[in-house]
């Protein structure tokens, strides 16, 4: 045999010899564990949140006037229902389509909770159907201040600002023609604390005022005054009606009753005298304000508070809020009277 044919049979033989050692150690691997099946872990439920109404917040937006600072949380601890409110503004609705300035208020009063009657201060909203703001004032009244007073809201940091629905608040607000104005107050509670305490206490006795110059007012018809004469150990508190009180016996039964001193007569006396001086000025000053306003007003103008119209709506009943339905009421406040209708 060839030399170069030896070598060729002994290259095929190392070739195979590699490859059976190659095939043994392939036999001789351990098996592949088996995986394990995954256990599919249970999936929780959906949850379904409701889309959010698109005047939902409204109520809340319109400032509680005249409700005592530290009674505000009281007022927002019930999940109160106004969609009453909300379905006014829908077609069909007593507001829809209009001009529409809201005010907030609190009423406090007994109502059946949970098996028993409660105190609750429960939240009003008040809707004036007008082209114009209704007043740009507010009255300061109680009854522990001797003169009601009325100033620019402002002065309180009050003012009407435009209401934007939930669906346009992406959207810039100089761009929006808005239907529904709020009475907004931008006084921080935590500034509270450094404010003095006469200044705190005109919150808590500011109504919402407003004007109706086409009819008397009851300011200007009235004949009575309230009566604070700083006496000694305390002071009196009285009404007087200059048309059927007649002073002298009405000061002797004040007398009579302890309530004044008779000491105290000649002085008390000239204190009622004045102050029924200047209730009989207020009442002309009233008048002849009055005939003027009307005298420069436009027919426009008249027109819009012949036509102006007050809405006063009450929270809905739902199973987890008192049921306020028996201790509705018409009435607003001693500016604006009583409402047009109730819902």
């Amino acid at each position: 045999m060839r030399k170069g044919a030896k070598r060729k049979a002994a290259s095929q033989k190392q070739e195979e010899k590699e490859v059976t050692q190659e095939n043994q150690k392939e036999n001789h691997k351990p098996a592949p564990k088996a995986k394990r099946a995954k256990t599919s872990k249970p999936q929780p439920e959906p949850e379904y949140f409701e889309d959010k109404r698109n005047l939902e917040d409204l109520w809340k937006a319109a400032f509680p006037v005249g409700t005592e600072w530290d009674q505000l949380d009281t007022v927002y601890q019930f999940n109160w229902n106004f969609s009453n409110l909300e379905d006014a503004f829908e077609e069909g609705g007593k507001l829809y389509g209009k001009k529409v300035y809201l005010f907030g208020c609190t009423e406090p009063q007994l109502v059946p909770y949970k098996g028993e009657n409660k105190v609750i201060c429960i939240p009003v909203v008040v809707a004036v159907v007008s082209p114009f703001p209704p007043s740009d004032k507010i009255g300061i009244n109680s009854v522990q201040r001797e003169a009601e007073e009325i100033i620019p809201m402002k002065q309180m940091k009050m003012d009407w600002v435009p209401y934007i629905p939930l669906e346009n608040r992406d959207s810039q607000v100089d761009r929006l023609r808005s239907q529904i104005f709020i009475l907004s107050c931008t006084q921080r509670r935590v500034a509270l604390k450094q404010m003095k305490i006469d200044r705190l206490k005109k919150y808590e006795y500011c109504l919402p005022y407003f004007y109706q110059p086409l009819k008397e007012d009851e300011l200007e018809q009235s004949t009575e005054v309230q009566i604070i004469f700083p006496a000694e150990p305390k002071p009196v508190f009285c009404e007087f009606d200059w048309e059927l009180d007649e002073l002298d016996e009405f000061t002797d039964k004040l007398i009579e009753a302890d309530e004044l001193d008779k000491d105290q007569k000649d002085a008390f006396k000239e204190f009622v005298k004045e102050r029924v001086r200047e209730a009989k000025k207020a009442n002309r000053q009233a008048r002849e304000a009055r005939k003027k306003a009307l005298d420069e007003m436009s027919e426009e103008t008249k027109a819009a508070f012949e036509n102006m119209r007050f809405y006063k709506f009450y929270p809905v009943q739902t199973p987890d809020t008192p049921n306020v339905s028996n201790v509705k009421a018409p009435f607003i406040n001693r500016y604006y009277g009583k409402a047009h209708e109730i819902l």
